[in-house]
């Protein structure tokens, strides 16, 4: 149970805060920018992107919600997020059927490494990432989206797609929204959804890991609020256990985030438990 419960989380918070969706350094805008021809629906949709990537980008913090479900088994993950010096979040989650057990969890993020509360003597464990890269591939992935990624990379990467469509315009809990979809293969995933730094042996690794999962593609819909904010984020991603959705709503930018580190005494090294109870099916 144990080993779930960490998978649930890591794998878990990958895609909370829209990290998934990368996008290159600029965040999409020259790819977007050529899409579609001038004056194109693809390409005014790209130029209410690139604003909103702008705006959501330099609000620096945020809280989420979200809800992932695979099968029978859903877990929900709320969070307060901190970009503004690599990515930096207080999680609580929670999962049923398979994630987690039904018992919360809380668990803190930072550029270098995740700490989980499990309960017991020392009731945080730490998953250092580099130390944990060489053991699955998914604590690279999760590396790299937390130095380098914020929710605004959600929007970078259907800007980058060159097939952003808008939808039309929806109420998204008590606001009115513009929606705006774009759907990939799996090859287009493996090479957007990291940065320039993911190393090309990593590259190697995930696009195996992708392979052996069965995904094949992914539909990212996004919803644009007041302020040409990200409100809300949805994926569905096909692989070899089925659909697997995700749903994630955020608000509160700007609001005050302080993310602290456990206390040493409360800290166990994780990275001794081995790469079987991490990383599942994304292993180096």
């Amino acid at each position: 149970m144990r080993t779930a419960r960490i998978t649930a989380a890591v794998a878990g918070v990958v895609m909370l805060a829209g990290l998934t969706a990368c996008g290159d350094k600029d965040g999409g805008n020259k790819a977007g920018g050529d899409a579609g021809g001038n004056g194109s629906p693809v390409q005014a949709a790209v130029a209410a992107l690139r604003t909103a990537s702008e705006k959501t980008g330099a609000e620096k913090s945020a809280k989420a919600e979200t809800t992932t479900r695979s099968g029978q088994a859903t877990q929900t993950m709320k969070s307060e997020m901190d970009w503004s010096e690599g990515m930096r979040m207080n999680v609580e989650m929670a999962g049923k059927g398979g994630l987690g057990g039904g018992k919360p969890m809380k668990a803190v993020y930072t550029p270098e490494a995740a700490f989980l509360n499990l309960g017991g003597g020392k009731s945080w464990l730490k998953y250092d990432y580099n130390v944990m890269a060489e053991k699955s591939t998914i604590y690279a992935l999760l590396k790299d989206q937390m130095q380098n990624s914020n929710p605004s990379r959600s929007v970078g990467l259907v800007i980058a797609s060159g097939k952003a469509k808008k939808t039309g315009t929806e109420d998204v809990r008590g606001v009115q929204a513009t929606h705006y979809t774009a759907t990939f293969d799996a090859a287009e995933l493996t090479r957007m959804q990291t940065s320039e730094n993911f190393s090309d042996k990593d590259m190697k690794a995930l696009e195996e890991s992708y392979k052996q999962s069965g995904i094949k593609n992914q539909t990212l819909d996004l919803w644009i609020g007041p302020g040409d904010l990200l409100v809300k984020k949805a994926e569905k991603t096909q692989s070899n256990v089925g659909l697997v959705e995700s749903t994630t709503y955020y608000s509160d930018y700007g609001t005050k985030v302080t993310v602290q580190e456990p206390p040493a005494s409360q800290v166990t090294d994780g990275s001794k438990i081995g790469a079987g109870a991490v990383g599942g099916g994304l292993k180096g």
